[in-house]
C-alpha cells in the first residue's frame, strides 16, 4: 500500500490541471476592518443625532483611537495613519478569499499595508479549493519597517481550523527568509510548497460546504520569527496552484519513459520495467526477473481501467520486493587484495553501500554507470566519487542521520525542561539546540577540518536564539552560521554545546552520571560496565545528604564498596561538566554555593572542569578519540555492528587518518576506500 501510494503521488493522468490564483491586496483585506470602524462611527452619529456637541466629542475621541497602534497584526492606511487590528474567526469561513481562474493584475503601489510585529502571525484564508497535488507557489511582497537594527525574518505556515477543538498548523520552512527590502521599497519573497507533502490536510475539506461547521477552509500564516528584528510590512499576497514546471512532471516521465512503442502495451511495459527495476533494486535486473513482472502485469491488466493503473500495481510489487527493501549482498569475484569472492561486494553493491553511507539514498545515474562499467572500485575514481558526493546537498542527510545516531540526539527530542526553573527555555531554543551539532559536524566535514575539533574548536554553528543563550549579542537572524567564540566564553567543540548538555540533565539540574556515561559511550567508545545488582540509591530524606552539593552527594554515594568500581570511571568525567546547568548555561554557583567542577580520574589525573578535560583529551587521548570516531563512522557506513575481526581494519584506517592530519572528510574517504568498506 505504501508503494502504491508513493507511485500514485509520483505519476499523473489526464490533462494538465488549470491554474487557480489568489491575489490579495492589503487594501482589500483592510476594507473589512475599515467597514467595521465606519459602522462604529455611524452608530455614534445615530446614537447622538439629537446632541451634536456630544456627537462631535465622541467622534473625535473614536477617530483618535483609530490612529493608536493595536497589539498584534494590524492594518495601516499610510496617508491618514488610521490603523485596525486584523480579526479572524474560523466559523462561517467569512474571511476566506475566493480564487480566480486568471492571474490578478499586480498593484503597482498600495497605500495600505499589513504590519506583522515580531512573534506575530498574519492569517490569509484561502478556502477549500487548494489542490491535492502539484506545487503551491506563494509570493509575498514585503519590506522591513525600518532601516534601524537587524532585518526581520519571515516564515510560512500552512494550517486549518475545522472546529473549536480540531486544528493543525505546519511549518513550511525551518529557517524562513530574511526580509531585507528597505522600508517603502518592498519586494517579493517566494515559497514553493509541494502539496503532496503537506499533512494533515483539513479532514472535512471535501465533504463540508463553505460556511458550514466543521469548516473545510485552509489558510496560510506569515510569521515574523525575529528575536531582535522589527516589524514586517506586507502589501500584497499572491498564491498560485497547482504549479507544474512541465506536463507530465519529471517524476512521471522518469517512470513512464518516452518511447516510440507506447501504443504497444506489451513492448512498452517491458521498457518501463527495464528502466525502473535497476534503479529500484540498485543493480541490473535479469531477463527472468523482468519476465516475471511482465507476467504479473499481464494478469493485472484485465482488472484495470488503464495501462497506467496496471503498471502502477506492477511497479508497487517491484517496490515491495526484498530486493528494494533490503540491502542484498551476493558477493563478487576475488580481487587482487586476496579477499574471497563470497566476502567481496560487487560493483553494484559498492555503489549502493556508498550512496547509503553518504546520501542515505539510492545511487544516482553516475554511480550506477561506473558500477556497470566495473570502474567504481578503482581507488582514484572511488575517491573522486566521495568528493563529488560530499560536495552535493544530499550529503546533508549523512550529517543529520549519522550525528543523530552517534550522539543519541533522541534524548534531546524528548527533553522536558522544568519551566519554573528555566522560564526562558522555549521551543525555538530547543530547535536551535537540535540543529547545532548537525550543522557543526557538517561544517567540519565540508571543510575537512580535524576531527579533534569535536573536542575543542574556536567556533560553533548558531543562529540568533542560540547565540543569545550563549551570551553573544552579535548574531541576528534565524539562519545558522559560523560563530567564533573567545576563550572567556567557555565554548567550542561538542562538549559544551547546550543541547548535548541539556539532554544529559534531568531538566532541572545537571546530571554528572548521565553526562559522564554519554561522554564515555559516544565520544570515547569506552562505555562503563553495567551497575551491579542492588545498588543503593541516594537517600535525599537524610538531612545530612540533602544539604550536600550534588558533587558531594556523588562522592558520598561512591564511597559505598558496591558503587566504587563503576563510579571511579564515570564520575570524574561527569563532574567536569558541573560548570553548566541543566540547559547548558555557564554558571559559577548553585544556590549560593560556588560550583566545584574539579575531579580526579582513576589514574590520578586531575581535571579542572571542561577546559581541563579538553586539555587532557587533546594531550593524552587523541589516538583513542580519533579511533572512536572511525569506529562510529565505520559502523554507520557498514550498517552493522563491528566485530573483533574488524579491529585491525579500524586501527589501520585510524593510523592512516592520523598521518594525514585527522581531517573529517579525509576520514570518510579512508573508510570508503578501505577493504573493510568494500567487503561484506
Amino acid at each position: 500500500e505504501s508503494s502504491r501510494k508513493a507511485l500514485r503521488m509520483a505519476t499523473v493522468s489526464g490533462e494538465r490541471p488549470d491554474l487557480i490564483f489568489w491575489g490579495i491586496s492589503m487594501e482589500a483585506a483592510a476594507a473589512r476592518e475599515w467597514a467595521r470602524q465606519d459602522k462604529q462611527l455611524s452608530d455614534i452619529r445615530e446614537k447622538h443625532k439629537d446632541d451634536p456637541e456630544t456627537m462631535e466629542a465622541e467622534l473625535e475621541q473614536k477617530l483618535a483611537s483609530f490612529t493608536h497602534r493595536p497589539g498584534g497584526v494590524h492594518y495601516e492606511e499610510l496617508a491618514t495613519g488610521r490603523k485596525a487590528k486584523q480579526t479572524w474567526g474560523y466559523d462561517g469561513a467569512k474571511y476566506a478569499w475566493e480564487p480566480t481562474k486568471s492571474r490578478p493584475e499586480l498593484p503597482t503601489s498600495l497605500d495600505e499595508i499589513a504590519i506583522v510585529p515580531k512573534g506575530q502571525r498574519m492569517i490569509v484564508e484561502l478556502g477549500n479549493q487548494i489542490p491535492e497535488r502539484g506545487t503551491l507557489r506563494v509570493r509575498v511582497r514585503a519590506s522591513r519597517a525600518s532601516a534601524e537594527g537587524p532585518a526581520p525574518s519571515m516564515e510560512l505556515e500552512f494550517g486549518w481550523q475545522a472546529s473549536n477543538d480540531s486544528r493543525a498548523t505546519l511549518r513550511i520552512d525551518q529557517q524562513g527568509v530574511v526580509v531585507d527590502a528597505p522600508a517603502g521599497a518592498p519586494r517579493f519573497y517566494e515559497w514553493e510548497v509541494p502539496l503532496s507533502q503537506i499533512y494533515p490536510r483539513n479532514w472535512v475539506r471535501k465533504t463540508a460546504e463553505m460556511g458550514a461547521l466543521p469548516s473545510p477552509s485552509e489558510f496560510l500564516k506569515l510569521v515574523n520569527t525575529s528575536i531582535s528584528g522589527g516589524d514586517i510590512h506586507v502589501d500584497y499576497f499572491e498564491v498560485t496552484a497547482p504549479v507544474y514546471e512541465s506536463w507530465p512532471p519529471a517524476s512521471h516521465s522518469r517512470i513512464f519513459v518516452a518511447s516510440a512503442d507506447e501504443a504497444n502495451e506489451g513492448v512498452y511495459a517491458r521498457e518501463v520495467l527495464e528502466s525502473f527495476m535497476p534503479r529500484a533494486w540498485r543493480r541490473e535486473a535479469s531477463a527472468a526477473e523482468v519476465d516475471q513482472k511482465l507476467e504479473l502485469f499481464a494478469r493485472l491488466r484485465p482488472q484495470c481501467d488503464s495501462f497506467q493503473e496496471a503498471m502502477v500495481e506492477t511497479l508497487a510489487a517491484v517496490l515491495s520486493s526484498p530486493k528494494f527493501l533490503y540491502l542484498v549482498e551476493t558477493g563478487g569475484p576475488k580481487g587482487q587484495d586476496g579477499v574471497d569472492a563470497d566476502a567481496r561486494l560487487t560493483d553494484a553493491e559498492l555503489a549502493t553501500r556508498l550512496s547509503m553511507f553518504l546520501w542515505c539514498s539510492a545511487p544516482d545515474e553516475e554511480l550506477r554507470a561506473l558500477a556497470e562499467s566495473g570502474r567504481l572500485k578503482d581507488p582514484e575514481i572511488l575517491r573522486h566519487q566521495v568528493d563529488r558526493m560530499l560536495s552535493e546537498s544530499k550529503s546533508r542527510r549523512f550529517s543529520e542521520q549519522f550525528v543523530r545516531q552517534w550522539l543519541n540526539l533522541e534524548l534531546l527530542d524528548f527533553l522536558k525542561v522544568d519551566d519554573k526553573t528555566y522560564p526562558g527555555f522555549d521551543a525555538s531554543l530547543k530547535e536551535a539546540m537540535q540543529e547545532e551539532p548537525v550543522a557543526f559536524f557538517h561544517e567540519i566535514l565540508q571543510n575537512d577540518h580535524s576531527a579533534l575539533e569535536f573536542i575543542h574548536s574556536d567556533f560553533t554553528m548558531a543562529n540568533e536564539r542560540l547565540a543569545d543563550h550563549y551570551g553573544s549579542k552579535e548574531v541576528t537572524g534565524n539562519h545558522f552560521r559560523r560563530v567564533v567564540f573567545g576563550e572567556e566564553q567557555g565554548r567550542g567543540g561538542l562538549l559544551t554545546q547546550a543541547g548535548l548538555l541539556a539532554m544529559n540533565s534531568d531538566g532541572k539540574d545537571s546530571h554528572p552520571l548521565k553526562r559522564g556515561i554519554w561522554m564515555l559511550e559516544r565520544l570515547l567508545n569506552d562505555p562503563p560496565p553495567p551497575p551491579p545488582p542492588a545498588v543503593p540509591e541516594i537517600d535525599l530524606t537524610d538531612p545530612e545528604i540533602a544539604k550536600m552539593t550534588l558533587k558531594q552527594r556523588i562522592e558520598d554515594h561512591r564511597d559505598s564498596p558496591a558503587c566504587m568500581s563503576c563510579h571511579a570511571k564515570i564520575d570524574p568525567w561527569g563532574i567536569a561538566f558541573e560548570d553548566y546547568d541543566a540547559v547548558g548555561s555557564f554558571r559559577t554557583e548553585v544556590q549560593g554555593i560556588a560550583v566545584d567542577s574539579s575531579s580526579v580520574l582513576f589514574n590520578g589525573q586531575r581535571l579542572e572542569g571542561v577546559d581541563g578535560m579538553k586539555r587532557f583529551l587533546l594531550l593524552n587521548r587523541q589516538d583513542q578519540f580519533v579511533r572512536a570516531v572511525v569506529y562510529k563512522l565505520a559502523t554507520f557506513a557498514l550498517g552493522r555492528p563491528l566485530s573483533f575481526g574488524d579491529r585491525a581494519a579500524v586501527d589501520e584506517i585510524t593510523a592512516n587518518v592520523r598521518r594525514q592530519g585527522d581531517g573529517l572528510a579525509t576520514l570518510v574517504k579512508s573508510i570508503a576506500t578501505s577493504t573493510l568498506f568494500q567487503s561484506k
